[in-house]
């Protein structure tokens, strides 16, 4: 799992790990990384982690080998990590679309090339993408983070259709406004961005996290190529 130290990512990593998983999750922060394997062994699951900044194929093909070399076949692959920075278009650099894209697309797309190919000679394997609502309509200061999720949304299809026949389900969650360390310095913002949808209120870690955890087992067996929305219903109006 990517993303795996705090937030969806933190709440995933002991959502699966509860469901009897060994997690191997990945982050930046090594200390905030093993505060989450203590958590989950403490409870008698299976964790580890590894340090990663995912940036580019290399470091998304070094993470997958890592992990192939410390717990053998991976039979889940979670992308979570992802970072979103909001803001107006005309004030957008060149470095920081290149930063979101190769952070929210090309490090994902070349942990599936690397990772789903072993899974389709398995006849077996699930690919779990973290989108956001906001890939799906447009909202003013999202053109650049929308956009990489987007071109996500539109990868766990196509990823879909080419590994799905070979017994890999590919899915993805899309969350709405959900209260994270990452989403607090948003504040009030997060609340009335969390208004406009019929729940009215933001969601937290743990529901989505469940949202993945269930596109995880086999209790969706027949799913594949769906992108679930946990927004509170806000793409529905």
């Amino acid at each position: 799992m990517t993303g795996g130290t705090s937030g969806i990512g933190r709440a995933t990593a002991l959502a699966l790990a509860k469901l009897g998983a060994r997690v191997v999750i990945s982050g930046r922060d090594e200390a905030r990384g093993n505060q989450v394997v203590d958590q989950i062994r403490t409870a008698g699951g299976k964790a580890d982690f590894l340090g990663a900044d995912l940036r580019d194929e290399a470091s998304a093909r070094s993470l997958a080998a890592r992990t192939r070399s410390l717990a053998g076949q991976v039979d889940i692959l979670v992308n979570n990590a992802g970072i979103y920075p909001f803001g107006p278009t005309h004030e957008t650099t060149e470095q920081d679309f290149d930063q979101v894209f190769s952070v929210n697309v090309k490090t994902p797309y070349f942990l599936v090339a690397d990772l789903a190919p072993d899974m389709a000679k398995r006849g077996y394997g699930v690919i779990i993408n973290v989108t956001t609502m906001v890939a799906e309509f447009g909202m003013a200061g999202m053109s650049l983070y929308g956009s990489s999720k987007a071109a996500l949304v539109l990868l766990t299809k196509a990823w879909a259709a080419e590994y799905g026949p070979h017994g890999v389900r590919v899915n993805a969650v899309s969350p709405g406004p959900t209260r994270t360390e990452g989403s607090a310095p948003m504040g009030e913002d997060l609340e009335q961005l969390a208004a406009a949808a019929p729940a009215g209120r933001p969601g937290s870690a743990d529901e989505i996290a469940d949202a993945i955890a269930f596109l995880a087992t086999d209790r969706s067996s027949f799913v594949h190529g769906a992108v679930l929305p946990v927004d509170g219903g806000r793409v529905a109006v």
